[in-house]
């Protein structure tokens, strides 16, 4: 029983997963199950275009979409969980509907396989679409988990998966696909919002790699509300809390940088987790993607919750009682000694922090700095990491960047050189990372800024931006900057398989968008 997936990076042969099992870890049948949960999700979208929503349905199309998205779920008990809700959403909306004898077939499940055999460029198109919205919905349920939503965000992910059931000519589904970016952009500033006035603005905040010696609890994925919540139940309990992955910036915001037993931070990017979490000493709590297949040896210590869901896992309900972690944490221990990790490169420490209000804080320096000479460029040098071969390129093109840029990251790509110690100019770090992958947003409003302040396009700034890919929130933030008209984007470290040739034809004629080649090849396009 094979598959059909071609939504992330790595996917087989730059092609699709096609076999038993994705390169992901995940089997044919989950693939199916995400298949026919987003299929119940369309049919779900299209009810409620002439039906009245219920209070759930918002949260309901949000949740499923975000369980879609790469390295989130791979326990099919739950998929199943979440198809049946999605049905009983339905019912609910529509109760006569699945009894009705004269059955117009309008809000049936849709079939993804009309998706997946449809014509290449039809197929590009809402696949871009699908794939972008299955990454705005994380950045939704972030926000909604903090009280944040907003009417026009929600109402549009109803069109989007509409959409991809309706026969629709290119130039309309190439404006729905735009209509994405422009949403995203909406949805990013929405989490931020939420992000801040929840936590407050994030400050630089230098962050250790070293695990002290006795009981500590790993929180890895995106959820800041989560990260407080057991910050608040180990409170005096002599357990330590380090971050992992994408969870690094919120070391940088004040109401959690307060607590002293947030410590500091485990490891590198997520596609090391299963040599890096090999023997753990402490346990490891999932709030979001990316989850990889456990290994045997510690299987007993990963904990999950939320939308996140692997077979035999240990999951944290919606009360939100750590108990169990907390309890694994006390039983293991802990190391005996101080545990001194570094980063890829060998750094002993990372900083974090740089988002938008600290940067445009200091905007007037850079400005001078600009203007003075004393900064030649800038970089924004960011997005998922991946364990394909190559992506080395992001090390070596930071090291190769001029002494006098600064490199602007985020996402978990950064963690190939957030360890580095590049120096600094006038007092201004050369890297400086902006957060998580939502925090693209934090970019945005800083090369606006800078734009505004030059009194010129973005596109006229001496800033080039160097992204790599993997998952869908990368579709969505890629989608936004097309949105906004920024070309010349260099992307890697492959380019979607699920754009095709002529789709591609026309980012390349309408944005100059091209793949990466090597950190000196494009250097010199870039400085040229």
């Amino acid at each position: 029983m094979g598959m059909f997936c071609f939504q992330c990076e790595q996917t087989a042969g730059c092609s699709g997963c096609t076999k038993n099992v994705g390169v992901c870890g995940k089997t044919a049948n989950t693939a199916k199950l995400q298949d026919k949960l987003t299929g119940a999700l369309i049919g779900l979208a299209k009810v409620c275009g002439n039906n009245q929503k219920t209070e759930n349905t918002d949260r309901i199309i949000i949740e499923g979409l975000f369980t879609t998205v790469t390295n989130v779920n791979f326990n099919d008990n739950t998929l199943e969980d979440m198809i049946e809700k999605v049905h009983r959403e339905k019912d609910k909306i529509v109760p006569g509907c699945t009894a009705c004898l004269s059955r117009c077939g309008n809000t049936d499940d849709y079939d993804m396989e009309e998706l997946w055999n449809a014509d290449e460029d039809i197929r590009s198109l809402k696949s871009l679409i699908l794939f972008g919205v299955r990454g705005m919905a994380a950045y939704a349920y972030h926000a909604l988990m903090l009280g944040y939503e907003d009417k026009e965000i929600n109402e549009f992910f109803y069109r989007a998966l509409s959409v991809v059931s309706y026969d629709l000519e290119t130039d309309k589904l190439l404006e729905t696909t735009l209509k994405v970016g422009e949403v995203n952009l909406k949805c990013m500033a929405l989490l931020d919002k939420a992000n801040t006035d929840t936590y407050g603005t994030p400050t630089p905040t230098k962050v250790p790699l070293t695990i002290e010696k006795g009981p500590f609890i790993v929180i890895s994925g995106h959820d800041l509300k989560d990260l407080e919540l057991l910050l608040k139940q180990t409170e005096g309990k002599g357990i330590n809390i380090y971050t992992h992955g994408e969870m690094l910036p919120a070391h940088g915001y004040p109401e959690l940088k307060k607590y002293s037993h947030l410590k500091g931070n485990f490891g590198t990017a997520w596609q090391n987790q299963q040599k890096e979490f090999d023997n753990i000493k402490g346990p490891v709590l999932f709030t979001t993607n990316c989850l990889m297949p456990v290994k045997e040896s510690y299987a007993d210590r990963v904990f999950t919750t939320e939308v996140v869901s692997y077979p035999e896992m240990v999951h944290i309900g919606e009360d939100k009682d750590f108990t169990p972690v907390i309890n694994k944490a006390l039983e293991l221990g802990g190391y005996e000694e101080d545990l001194k990790l570094t980063g890829i490169n060998g750094g002993s420490y990372v900083t974090t922090g740089f988002a938008h209000g600290t940067v445009l804080s200091v905007a007037d320096q850079v400005i001078d700095g600009v203007k003075s000479g004393k900064i030649s460029h800038f970089f924004l040098v960011g997005g998922c990491d991946g364990a394909r071969a190559g992506r080395n390129y992001y090390t070596e093109f930071v090291r190769q960047t001029p002494k006098n840029s600064i490199i602007l990251t985020l996402a978990c790509g950064k963690y190939r050189f957030n360890d580095l110690d590049l120096g600094d100019i006038e007092g201004l770090p050369r890297i400086m990372d902006m957060g998580q992958c939502n925090d693209a947003y934090s970019a945005i409003k800083v090369a606006v800024a800078l734009a505004e302040a030059f009194q010129c396009d973005v596109n006229e700034l001496p800033l080039s931006m160097v992204l790599s890919w993997y998952e869908q929130k990368a579709v969505c933030i890629l989608l936004t900057l097309l949105h906004l008209g920024i070309k010349d984007i260099l992307i890697g470290p492959t380019l979607p398989a699920f754009i095709s040739p002529n789709v591609l034809k026309i980012l390349v004629e309408n944005y100059n968008i091209s793949p990466i080649s090597t950190p000196e090849e494009d250097l010199k396009k870039i400085l040229v």
